[in-house]
């Protein structure tokens, strides 16, 4: 039997999953990645980074919502920081690969890394989903003896179901 595609989704994905204020067809795609998950096709592991974005969300309404579709997803994992994330994370700002204002994303990376996910799926086009920041993340993972890890968008990873 083949193995399951570790997926890692950080906090974007679940804000495009229910925002009504995106372009229709990312919504889409961030919703079907979501219900392949469900449906057993990709092992989803989301964080505890996430969470407390999530739970830091100003509009009350608007994290009830957040809390709600995450509760929805059927993961196998929530991923916690540890020593080792950190000093993964570390790295990748004192590469420069990711601003040192932007710790959280370098985390979500880290973490992605740590657990050996296969794919880091993200809508932030700003740090995370960026040839540069691809490119960078597999030098530092394969000097510091980590797997290299996809970073992409969820139209990347969704198969037709």
């Amino acid at each position: 039997m083949d193995r399951k595609l570790k997926v890692y989704l950080d906090t974007s994905i679940i804000n495009f999953a229910i925002a009504d204020d995106i372009p229709r067809g990312d919504k889409e795609a961030t919703q079907c990645l979501c219900e392949q998950i469900n449906k057993g096709k990709y092992e989803g592991l989301i964080s505890e980074v996430m969470l407390r974005e999530i739970n830091d969300t100003k509009d009350q309404a608007k994290r009830g919502r957040l809390v709600k579709f995450v509760e929805s997803l059927e993961l196998k994992e929530v991923l916690v920081v540890d020593d080792e994330v950190n000093t993964l994370a570390e790295k990748y700002i004192s590469e420069n690969i990711i601003p040192a204002r932007y710790v959280d994303d370098a985390l979500h990376i880290a973490l992605a890394s740590v657990s050996e996910a296969d794919v880091l799926v993200s809508w932030n086009f700003k740090h995370i989903v960026r040839h540069k920041t691809r490119i960078e993340v597999m030098g530092v993972n394969t000097l510091m003896g980590y797997k290299s890890i996809d970073i992409c968008t969820p139209r990347e990873v969704i198969e037709d179901v």
